[in-house]
């Protein structure tokens, strides 16, 4: 259950603190209107991912018994996993200029969610596997993998919210760089275990 949890606090947090279309809405919505408003946008993937979460797990559940298809799949979510730590590795600063943007709803928070690929790459090559493997040996462990997940995906988004409230100096300084610098290196470990489960499931591996 420890490194179920583990696994889900440290995609979580990547997944929170990585540069994107939801993470730039938060910081919009905070500077053009208040914390509030950009605490609602963290809040989108709690609304859009359940259905992605369902159906990923639902298909993938019925292929366990192909050993060579999961294996391949753990292989597709290492490589997936691997692109986020190269993605954390080469973030020199995050861009805060929005005066462009256009203001967004909750509502429509929750679109721009469900239109980016990344929700459903991440629970189809990675987050469903990870759930069927640990609900096989652990329900709770597969609910602390879940749990863990997005109250650190939710959470990180929301300390962002509270940060941009506060300073913008934090997002052009070296403190956010090296968050994820660290968040790339725990995401190149869990590439290795993908990989390693991968070959396993194919017969590479004893």
């Amino acid at each position: 259950m420890i490194a179920s949890l583990s696994a889900g606090i440290v995609l979580g947090l990547s997944a929170g603190f990585s540069p994107g279309p939801l993470l730039t809405l938060v910081i919009y919505q905070t500077l053009r209107h208040s914390i509030k408003e950009g605490v609602k946008v963290a809040l989108a993937p709690l609304i859009t991912d359940l259905p992605i979460i369902l159906i990923s797990t639902f298909v993938l559940a019925r292929l366990a018994n192909f050993r060579t298809i999961l294996g391949i799949i753990s292989l597709i979510g290492g490589l997936f996993v691997m692109y986020l730590a190269y993605e954390s590795f080469r973030t020199s600063r995050l861009d805060i200029n929005v005066q462009e943007a256009e203001p967004q709803s909750l509502r429509k928070a929750a679109v721009v969610n469900a239109l980016n690929p990344q929700p459903y790459l991440f629970w189809f090559s990675v987050g469903a596997p990870t759930i069927i493997k640990t609900w096989e040996e652990n329900l709770f462990a597969a609910l602390a993998f879940v749990i863990g997940f997005y109250a650190c995906l939710v959470g990180s988004k929301v300390f962002v919210a509270s940060l941009v409230s506060r300073s913008r100096q934090f997002f052009i300084g070296k403190t956010y760089i090296y968050i994820m610098r660290v968040l790339g290196t725990l995401l190149l470990i869990f590439t290795l275990l993908l990989f390693r489960d991968g070959l396993y499931l194919l017969g590479v591996l004893a």
